[in-house]
């Protein structure tokens, strides 16, 4: 019997978390820039009994991807994949983002929706931000959700001089994940597999600490504290939530993004948080 592979690219606080909750029994294929974090976070599961491989990759390119998915099927049948890589805006200018962020994502849907296993699943990380990005048309989602990956850069209304600052780059790349992954529902269905994503709030992770330390750390600081929950995500949040839509009480939904944010989108939209307030 062919080995089960977990596929999980970005290996940053939610990348491992999940790695450890989907590992167990299966081969772990950790891909990542980063080579030297990619090594540490290896060593550690492979410390805790994690069978682990790795793989630099580059997101933003279709070669780098395809390599990757290739290297994956070549070790198993691969049943999950888990998408957490990404840049906020902290982190990187409005290009690299887009490059990384909304690009990097749909070539990660089409050539893993090339090898996935029949009964297989993924999940996309998104963000809450794309729950608060600028409204589209009904054409611009129609574009984001199925134009070809090598024309996304090229759409009108993502072209750099139009997206001028980082966060408004971020917010529109979690927007596109979401239509991607429905629009790459019926690829990977043909497949005999599932895909969605998870939109996060604000997240104990080093990412999310960089945020708070930002120049936008007192409104998100407001906005969970409006929440329902009062508190900040952890990342065994979106682990929990990641199993649930990787397993077998999620087999009819597909297409999808499930918001883990605390309930801050509820109380913004509810009145209980107004960001003017708050800056």
């Amino acid at each position: 019997m062919k080995k089960e592979v977990v596929v999980v690219i970005g290996v940053g606080g939610m990348g491992q978390a999940i790695a450890r909750r989907q590992g167990a029994g299966r081969t772990v294929l950790l891909a990542d820039l980063n080579e030297g974090t990619l090594e540490s976070v290896a060593t550690s599961l492979r410390g805790d009994g994690h069978d682990v491989s790795t793989r630099r990759v580059d997101v933003s390119s279709r070669e780098s991807v395809r390599s990757l998915a290739e290297t994956a099927s070549s070790a198993g049948r691969v049943v999950q994949v888990i998408h957490t890589a990404g840049l906020s805006p902290v982190q990187a200018r409005v290009e690299a983002i887009l490059r990384v962020d909304l690009l990097g994502v749909a070539l990660v849907l089409e050539e893993f929706g090339r090898v996935v296993a029949d009964g297989g699943a993924g999940v996309v990380i998104a963000s809450m931000a794309g729950h608060l990005a600028a409204p589209l048309t009904p054409e611009q989602e129609a574009a984001l959700r199925m134009t070809p990956s090598e024309g996304l850069l090229e759409l009108p209304f993502v072209r750099p001089e139009v997206v001028t600052h980082p966060a408004a780059a971020y917010g529109l790349s979690k927007r596109a994940n979401q239509l991607r992954v429905q629009g790459a529902s019926a690829a990977w269905g043909g497949r005999g597999a599932r895909i969605n994503s998870i939109s996060p709030g604000v997240i104990a992770t080093p990412m999310g600490q960089q945020e708070l330390a930002g120049e936008h750390g007192g409104m998100m600081r407001a906005m969970v504290a409006a929440s329902g929950t009062g508190r900040l995500g952890t990342p065994a949040d979106i682990a929990n939530a990641t199993a649930f839509l990787l397993g077998p009480d999620a087999s009819f939904i597909t297409g999808t993004d499930l918001l883990v944010d605390g309930g801050v989108i509820a109380a913004m939209f509810s009145g209980r948080f107004h960001a003017s307030a708050a800056s």
